[in-house]
């Protein structure tokens, strides 16, 4: 399959994991364990951890489970990380956009630049609204962002869901120049695919079919050139990885060994996109899938009881490697993983296959990230 014209068109790929912060670390599924709650401690050991593996970023999600809140957590492991950045993930809509953008800039500042975000616009917790609702007003909190972002001077802004007037747009300087941290968003809808076309710079998929995945980045390359732009594509998926085939199928039969249907039932409702339509796209593959493998070293024993990314890569070294080779070959060029425990599996994947990955960080070769930037903050005049 030919891949579609895409941003970085040479043959890297940024390799993200992720830090639960919101009740999702397990032994076995479904199965709560209290020394793998979401504190700040653990969740920031993940962290710390990625960054000593030499991963490119870590995702840190977000939702109204008891954890991290996602911005608040990302200001708090900025100093005490290395290398890694932090793709955190925010709900459009649940802060004053001028404020979300001075607390994007404050935390991108103390983390140097190492920061990209995640644009989520699903239901603010407590609140049901249509989904095109959702999407108007997430569109309408990015496109203010960026005009902060990129602007200088006064700014008036007339929308439909903001109105206000500002003497200036200092205060949202990020350290990131150029446009400021890259935005990453996924979603199967038609608003979904047209939000991230205007606005964001990566649009992450979840796991399917290979022949899905080139169809959705075809139509999604689509939509965004006829905006006059190029997008990059990733993928969320999660990875089980071992010496051998055999260790890894039996790791993942062990990892729902203890989960029984209606157990898993509650933890998939909690979440605020249970019933989105990449979640239900997920469940109708697992329905039709033959022990659970909707296609080869692709096992979606995990949608059991997780909405959201369902599925893990499993196999041994070569065959996972293999894997995200051929979805680099469909033009995938980022990959955010995650295996159950989560420290157990970064362990495991950096010790076999990252070390095999041509790598690269997209905020650095995309010029986001530059040496020395000019902002209020750093070496501006001051006024």
């Amino acid at each position: 399959m030919e891949s579609p014209p895409i941003r970085t068109s040479q043959k890297i790929c940024e390799v993200s994991w992720f830090s639960a912060l919101c009740s999702d670390d397990y032994e076995y599924l479904g199965l709560p364990d209290g020394r793998l709650r979401s504190s700040f401690e653990h969740c920031g050991s993940l962290v710390a951890k990625a960054d000593a593996h030499g991963f490119q970023n870590i995702l840190l999600p977000s939702g109204w489970i008891a954890g991290q809140d996602a911005l608040t957590f990302a200001a708090a492991m900025a100093p005490q990380t290395r290398q890694i950045n932090q793709l955190v993930a925010l709900r459009m809509g649940e802060v004053w956009p001028p404020m979300l953008a001075r607390a994007i800039a404050t935390v991108d500042h103390m983390a140097k630049g190492r920061l990209c975000i995640n644009i989520i616009s699903s239901d603010l917790p407590g609140l049901r609204e249509s989904n095109q609702e959702r999407y108007d007003r997430a569109a309408e909190v990015i496109e203010i962002l960026q005009t902060l972002w990129r602007s200088e001077g006064p700014l008036q802004w007339r929308g439909r869901f903001y109105n206000f007037d500002l003497p200036n747009t200092e205060p949202a300087k990020t350290y990131q120049q150029n446009g400021g941290p890259l935005m990453y968003f996924g979603g199967i809808s038609e608003a979904a695919q047209e939000l991230c076309a205007r606005f964001c710079d990566v649009f992450l998929m979840w796991p399917e079919t290979e022949a899905q995945l080139a169809l959705t980045m075809a139509q999604m390359s689509a939509k965004a050139a006829a905006h006059g732009r190029l997008i990059d594509f990733g993928l969320r998926v999660h990875v089980i990885v071992r010496e051998t085939q055999t260790e890894a199928r039996a790791a993942a039969d062990r990892l729902i060994s203890k989960l029984d249907a209606e157990t898993g039932a509650r933890i998939k409702a909690r979440s605020q996109d249970s019933q989105s339509a990449g979640v239900l796209r997920q469940d109708a593959l697992r329905a039709a899938a033959k022990d659970l493998y909707i296609e080869p070293d692709l096992w979606s024993g995990i949608g059991l009881a997780r909405s959201g990314c369902a599925s893990a890569i499993v196999g041994d070294p070569d065959q996972v490697l293999a894997k995200l080779q051929r979805y680099m070959d469909l033009g995938i060029r980022a990959f955010i993983l995650s295996g159950y425990p989560h420290h157990q599996e970064c362990d495991l994947f950096a010790k076999h296959v990252l070390p095999r990955l041509p790598c690269a960080r997209f905020n650095e070769i995309q010029g986001r990230l530059v040496p020395n930037p000019c902002t209020p903050l750093t070496n501006a005049p001051r006024t």
